[in-house]
């Protein structure tokens, strides 16, 4: 006995459901978007239509899809989602990038992201944060530029006190045309 186009439907949304996570809606539409898909097989073949074959089963590769998600919605609360392949993880990694041929600049400027947004999980970025906070960082890190910029205007001042003592005889007799 044939099997019903309502159980080959259930079979293949329930294949896509042990593959990707999804929402009952997401399970409902697929249901009802394969059986009507199947419908539309099964109508084509009883009257003898020939469908147009799709790039897969002509063996030509297929064009590149577009993703789903806008780069801004890929960052998630708990996850990430890479726009390149559609995985999802807590953080996008150098090593992950490196597998689509690309680095996290190059990944940042394909899909719009600025350079400081973190490819990581809002909640691991919160984390992060609040973690450098309790060590004091953001003080600590004032406190380093501060001193920085005393040292570097120190050095500037002590060298253009040594670039004017160092003035050559010749730099002197021209000073001293131009004045008279």
């Amino acid at each position: 006995m044939p099997k019903k186009l309502i159980e080959i439907a259930s079979e293949i949304v329930q294949t896509q459901v042990s593959l990707t996570s999804m929402s009952a809606t997401d399970i409902a539409a697929s249901l009802r978007e394969v059986f009507s898909t199947l419908q539309e097989l099964q109508k084509a073949e009883a009257e003898g239509i020939e469908l147009a074959p799709t790039a897969e089963a002509t063996g030509e590769a297929p064009a590149e899809q577009k993703p789903m998600l806008t780069p801004q919605g890929s960052i998630q609360k708990d996850k990430v989602i890479c726009l390149e392949c559609g995985a999802e993880m807590k953080q996008l990694t150098s090593k992950h990038l490196v597998s689509h041929g690309m680095g996290q600049k190059e990944y940042r400027k394909k899909y719009g992201f600025s350079m400081r947004t973190p490819l990581s999980a809002k909640s691991l970025t919160k984390a992060r944060s609040k973690a450098a906070k309790q060590r004091g960082l953001p003080e600590k890190l004032q406190q380093f530029i501060e001193a920085r910029r005393q040292k570097k205007a120190a050095t500037s001042t002590q060298g253009a006190k040594e670039a004017g003592a160092a003035k050559t005889p010749k730099q002197t007799r021209l000073r001293k045309k131009k004045a008279t």
